[in-house]
Formats: structure tokens, C-alpha cells, sequence
């Protein structure tokens, strides 16, 4: 194919060295197949496994920046993207596993101005069974999730998809600047490659999933590295909390807290399961920062004169398939 673009890789670790290890000739190997220009850079988190000095040695062309603090996914990823100089902007997880013709049929997507980035299939390291696919949103009251993951076999079929995978998105660069990447408020992980895959959508850039372009990954190999599961769990549920609210109106916003407070909050307390109020006061002490996010990104709307909402988004993604014939199958 004629029509390529330039590509920064940006792969953030934390205690990954044996993934980096693992996995990073097969990224290496991907990037050289796609004949583009192209850069590597690895952004470690405070690591405390050697993972800088074994890139230093063992990969010594790749470009490694090194936080002195632990900071979160966010944090790190944004480190990569601000130094990334090429057209594209690659994020990739260290748990990845590309195959050799990766790129190969993603390039067309950046024939449209409207854009913002494209993910591939992701399957289990071994055997075909897929983890990430296309993902069709649905409202169960006012919580946004995944309805359902779905896919084409037709070639010539572009599919949507709600948001794009911080695992392996592929994403225009000067869009993604432009958004600021991620959103730090999400640190140290969880929901934020959805947030800002919202915020582009709400910008009238589209997201799109690219059946043929095929990753293996492996399953919990990083946020085992934090603490015990119910700290993940808290962070999990206040990043769902920050993410509604954030791209919410007031009305909607109240509503949703009714939710939250009556279906998610409520049960749980009198269950004894006391990890989910955490969450839910980070919540609250978070307003004036969740307030913020939304001034921001009106003006950026306004520039771009656009009122999309997140409900819009959601319809959007749904009357596209429309006329497609697609697989789909439960997450």
C-alpha cells in the first residue's frame, strides 16, 4: 500500500521487564514490516525490577524516559505522547504481542481527515479466542458500558468502536495532543482510554476497529503489580464515577448520582462490602477537578463547534451498523 504515515510507538512500564523482554522484539519486528518511518519510546514508571538499565543495554536505539515518582498509567503514557514527533502516535502495552504484519491494514483509515485512531483485534497469547474487538455501547440506566463486542468479516467494512484500546490504539498525533492525552484524574489506571476516545468521539473524530490487524495479549500481567484487588476495585468504580460525571450535563449528572447512590452504593454497604464508599467519597472531593475538566473541554467543543453529546456518540455508534452484517458475542 502507497499511502503510509510516520509512527511514534509509546509503550509505558512498570516492573515489566520480563514483558519488555518477552515482547518488545515483536513490536520492533512489526514497525520495520510496515516500511515507515518510525521511533520507540519507553516510559518506565519508577520501576524497581531493572526494566531502565535492561533497555538501556539491551535496546540502546529505543528512547527511554525514566519518572523518578510513580505516577499511573496516565502520567506516563502522556510522557510518550508529548515527546512522540511523528504522525501517528502507536500506545502499546508492554503485555502485547504484534504480529508481523500488524500495521498493515490500518493505514487507510488516515486517509480521512475525521479520524482519530484505530485499534486491532486483541486475542489470548495462545489459541483465537478474542479478548477486545469492536464495542457497541449501551446504557443500563445512566452507567454507559459495552454492550456487546462485535466484528466483520468484509474487508470493505469500517466499523466503530466506542472507545479505543490504551493497549494497542493506533491515533492520530496532533488530535491527541490537542486533547491533551489522557486525562491524569484516572491515574493510576482504569477507564481513561475510554474517556478520551468519548472526548474525540464528542469532537466528531471517529474511532474505528480493524479486524485483520491481529495482537496477542497477556491477561493480568500488569495491574497485579498494585497492591491487593480490592484497591483495584475502589479505583475502578471512582474511575467509572469520574467518567460519567465528567461527561455528563447537570441534569444527567443528578440522575446518575441518584443511581450510583440507590443501585450501587446502598447494596453494597449493607453488604458490609465498605471498599465502594471510597470510591464514592473520592467522588465527591473530586468536584471542583471534575468541574474543571468540563470547562476545559466546552471551550475546546466550542473551537471546534461542536455540541455532541455523549448520548449522540451512543447513536451514532449504534445506526452505523445499520446496513452491516456483523458478528457479535458477549464481553
Amino acid at each position: 500500500m502507497g499511502f503510509k504515515k510516520s509512527v511514534s510507538i509509546v509503550i509505558p512500564n512498570y516492573n515489566g521487564k520480563h514483558l519488555l523482554k518477552e515482547y518488545l522484539p515483536y513490536a520492533i519486528d512489526a514497525i520495520k514490516n510496515a516500511d515507515t518511518t518510525y521511533e520507540i519510546i519507553v516510559v518506565d514508571d519508577c520501576s524497581t525490577d531493572d526494566s531502565v538499565a535492561f533497555v538501556k543495554k539491551e535496546f540502546p536505539q529505543i528512547k527511554l524516559i525514566a519518572n523518578h515518582q510513580n505516577r499511573g498509567f496516565s502520567h506516563t503514557c502522556n510522557c510518550g505522547i508529548e515527546e512522540a514527533q511523528y504522525e501517528l502516535i502507536f500506545l502499546l502495552n508492554s503485555d502485547v504481542k504484534l504480529t508481523p504484519d500488524y500495521f498493515d491494514h490500518q493505514w487507510k483509515y488516515f486517509s480521512q481527515p475525521d479520524t482519530f485512531g484505530v485499534m486491532g483485534r486483541i486475542i489470548d497469547m495462545e489459541g483465537d479466542h478474542i479478548q477486545d474487538a469492536a464495542r457497541m455501547p449501551k446504557f443500563n440506566g445512566l452507567k454507559l458500558k459495552t454492550g456487546y463486542f462485535y466484528y466483520t468479516d468484509n474487508a470493505d467494512d469500517r466499523l466503530y468502536t466506542m472507545y479505543l484500546s490504551g493497549a494497542n490504539a493506533l491515533i492520530d498525533a496532533e488530535k491527541l495532543k490537542e486533547l491533551g492525552g489522557f486525562d491524569e484524574i484516572f491515574s493510576p489506571f482504569y477507564s481513561e482510554d475510554m474517556e478520551l476516545s468519548i472526548r474525540a468521539w464528542r469532537l466528531n473524530w471517529k474511532c474505528y476497529y480493524e479486524h485483520r490487524a491481529i495482537c496477542r495479549h497477556r491477561l493480568s500481567a500488569t495491574t497485579k503489580n498494585y497492591k491487593t484487588p480490592q484497591w483495584v476495585k475502589r479505583v475502578y468504580f471512582r474511575n467509572r464515577f469520574y467518567f460519567h460525571v465528567i461527561h455528563f450535563n447537570a441534569f444527567a449528572s443528578f440522575l446518575y448520582y441518584c443511581q450510583i447512590t440507590l443501585v450501587d452504593l446502598l447494596p453494597k454497604l449493607l453488604a458490609g462490602q465498605f471498599w465502594l464508599w471510597k470510591s464514592y467519597v473520592e467522588l465527591f472531593k473530586s468536584r471542583s477537578i471534575i468541574q474543571q475538566r468540563r470547562s476545559e473541554f466546552k471551550k475546546l467543543m466550542d473551537r471546534h463547534q461542536s455540541n455532541t453529546s455523549i448520548f449522540d456518540v451512543v447513536k451514532n455508534i449504534k445506526d452505523s451498523i445499520t446496513d452491516l452484517s456483523i458478528i457479535r458475542f458477549k464481553p
